[in-house]
């Protein structure tokens, strides 16, 4: 079998990095924290991007349409609830 080694540092292979990508990692940083790719030298973060980029993602699709749906509004706590939280916590209150 011939293997192509996407990281020399790690030794992780495209197949691997593939396989991070099907498990749901769709970054450079998501696949550096399954498998340290890219985190030595930093010289196969270009090659694991370029793999990203083909598609070995499938979870890129739903992040298209997402991106046409409103974000969800947050809302600030309310000052009484942020003393309670820090005297619980044995903080001074701001």
């Amino acid at each position: 079998m011939n293997r192509v080694y996407v990281c020399s540092c790690f030794g992780i292979t495209e197949k691997q990095v593939r396989e991070h990508a099907e498990a749901g990692a769709c970054t450079p940083r998501q696949i550096a924290s399954a498998s340290k790719a890219g985190t030595d030298c930093g010289s196969c973060v270009r090659s694991i991007q370029s793999i990203l980029g083909r598609g070995a993602c499938p979870r890129r699709e739903l992040l298209g349409t997402a991106a046409a749906e409103p974000m969800p509004t947050t809302t600030v706590a309310e000052p009484a609830v942020v003393r309670a939280v820090a005297t619980s916590a044995g903080l001074e209150a701001a």
